[in-house]
Parts: C-alpha cells; sequence; structure tokens
C-alpha cells in the first residue's frame, strides 16, 4: 500500500498512462510538429498542372514530364509505411508474416510463464510478456535491416563502378548487372540477382530497379533507381550519369563517417550519464547492501525505482535523439 493504495492499482495507472502517451504520440505528433502540412505542401508542388505546349518546345517539355512523373511515383512509393512482410525482407529474413507472428506470440507466452513461475506478479507479467512479444521482434528486425543497409552501404558504390567500366568498356547494362550478381559480395550480390531475375521474366529495368529500394530503403538505393529509371524513359549517357552517382554515394559515405567520429564523443557522454546511476547503485550495494535492499523489499521503495526507470528511460530516449544525425 502506498497512500492507501495498492501496489496493483498504481503498477495499471502507469501502464495505462504511458499506453495513452504512446497513442498520443502516435497520432498528435504529426500534427503538433507539422509533418502532415510539409506532406500536403509537398503533394501541392509535385501534383502536374496543365502544361502549355509549344511547337518549337515540345520534345523538351515531354522530356521534363517523363523525369517530373518518375520522381513522383518513387516519392510516393517512399512516403508509404511498409508492410510487415516488407520489413521482415528488408531485414535479411526468409520467415512468413504467419511464421513471424506465431513465434512473436509464443516467446511472449513464454516470458509471461516465466514471470508467473518466477513470483513476480500478474500485472508484472503481463507487462513482461507483451513487452518480450511486442518489443523485442520488432526491435530485432530494426536491428537486422540497419546491420543489412551498413553492409549494402559499403558495398554498393563498387557496384555501381563495375557498371560505368562496364558500359565504358562496350558491355550492355544487364551483362554488368549479371557481373554484379555473380562476383559482389551480400547484401548486393542477392539484391542484383534479383534485379536480374526479374529482367529474365520481363519486367522493365526502372520498375526492377525501384524494387530493390522497396527492400533496401536507403537514398543511395533511391539514387540508383532514379538514375536507371530516368535513363529508361529519357535516354541520356549512363555512364556519366552512373559515374556522379558514384561520385555522390562516396561523398555520402566520406561525410557520414566525418558524422560518426565528430558524434562519438556526445555519445560516450551519453552512455556515461545512463550508467552512472546503475554502476553507484551496484557499488552501494556491494558495500552496504542493508541500505539499498529498501528499494526493492519497501513498497515505497519499489514505486520509487519504477519511477527512477521511468525517467531513466525518458532521459535516454531524450540523448539518443539528440545524438542521432540525420543528412
Amino acid at each position: 500500500m502506498i497512500f492507501g493504495i495498492p501496489i496493483q492499482t498504481l503498477a495499471l495507472f502507469f501502464l495505462g498512462t504511458a499506453a495513452m502517451g504512446g497513442v498520443a504520440w502516435v497520432f498528435l505528433y504529426p500534427i503538433l510538429s507539422g509533418e502532415r502540412n510539409v506532406e500536403k505542401r509537398m503533394a501541392n508542388v509535385a501534383r502536374a498542372g496543365p502544361v502549355v505546349r509549344s511547337a518549337g518546345r515540345g520534345k523538351e517539355k515531354s522530356r521534363r514530364e517523363q523525369v517530373e512523373e518518375t520522381l513522383k511515383d518513387l516519392q510516393n512509393k517512399k512516403n508509404k509505411r511498409p508492410p510487415l512482410q516488407t520489413r521482415i525482407t528488408q531485414a535479411g529474413l526468409t520467415l512468413s508474416k504467419r511464421n513471424f507472428l506465431l513465434g512473436s506470440g509464443g516467446l511472449g507466452v513464454a516470458i509471461f510463464l516465466l514471470g508467473l513461475i518466477g513470483g513476480v506478479g500478474l500485472l508484472p507479467a503481463l507487462g513482461l510478456g507483451f513487452a518480450a512479444g511486442a518489443g523485442v521482434p520488432v526491435w530485432l528486425i530494426s536491428f537486422l535491416k540497419k546491420r543489412r543497409e551498413s553492409r549494402f552501404l559499403e558495398v554498393f558504390p563498387d557496384a555501381v563502378d563495375i557498371i560505368v567500366r562496364g558500359i565504358k568498356a562496350g558491355l550492355p547494362l544487364p551483362d554488368c548487372l549479371k557481373i554484379i550478381a555473380q562476383d559482389s559480395e551480400e547484401p548486393v550480390k542477392s539484391e542484383f540477382r534479383s534485379l536480374v531475375d526479374s529482367q529474365t521474366i520481363g519486367l522493365p529495368l526502372g520498375e526492377a530497379c525501384g524494387r530493390i529500394y522497396e527492400r533496401i530503403p536507403l537514398p543511395e538505393a533511391n539514387f540508383f533507381a532514379i538514375v536507371i529509371s530516368i535513363q529508361q524513359k529519357a535516354g541520356g549517357n549512363l555512364s556519366e550519369a552512373l559515374g556522379n552517382l558514384s561520385r555522390v554515394l562516396r561523398d555520402r559515405k566520406r561525410m557520414k563517417a566525418k558524422i560518426h567520429a565528430m558524434s562519438m564523443e556526445a555519445k560516450a557522454s551519453a552512455a556515461i550519464i545512463a550508467s552512472l546511476p546503475i554502476a553507484v547503485m551496484l557499488l552501494v550495494y556491494i558495500s552496504s547492501p542493508q541500505y539499498i535492499e529498501l528499494l526493492w523489499t519497501h513498497p515505497m521503495g519499489r514505486f520509487m525505482l519504477a519511477a527512477s526507470a521511468l525517467w531513466m528511460a525518458c532521459g535516454v530516449f531524450v540523448m539518443k535523439k539528440m545524438i542521432n544525425f540525420d543528412f
């Protein structure tokens, strides 16, 4: 009992408050931050208007319209949130959506039963089971996806250089793609193998390159899809365009490495600040365990420990958002 209120009632209140806060964050943040207004403005800018054609500039406007349509289609694909099966594929997993959901549910039930057997109580066991079933698999997909994207960025500029050198040497573009699909490293090898297979069954090259961006949602893959789509629809010097793309990719890679090096001091400071309370608690427990045992033996101590963990989690989340730099 805390102030005449049962512990389970307080725990249920905090869980409900956290759930309502998460729902409010999902639905109210886009409105308060202005993201929806930005999306509407971008849609208005990208909306095709009436074009007055002239006899002398018909070809130029036709080419411009093709480029605008290609960019607008790729932007629309980018704004859509991918479904669960697509996110599983982006992580490099071969699981089906059904098996993934069954595995997540089984993990949640197992953690819930372990919590009940361990005597933590019904509500804490429900919270642990929900976190394990709904949070851990999603985090694992996000981790594998980021690792796969990082590996893709390391190999992709070399693959673009192979295409540039092959075209300059007189090889057709499909043969250059086959060379990458055979000799490159993963995950570029598997992605270009899928590209070659799509070409074999008759899929247009621009659309096949767009599917690479669906499986690897990176700006670099999007650049490649845009260059190939525009070249297929409007023509142009593909080797020069891909050569410029290769330089852009390597410049972005160097810039990302520079940002990573400059932000390491802030990340180290955040890690020290986040781990300092836990380290102090362990040291106090080693030196005088009777002094700190009240935090998990007394009801008020458990309440204070839960509140401190919640505020620490909020602080870690804020620091993480402050030191993550996107460009």
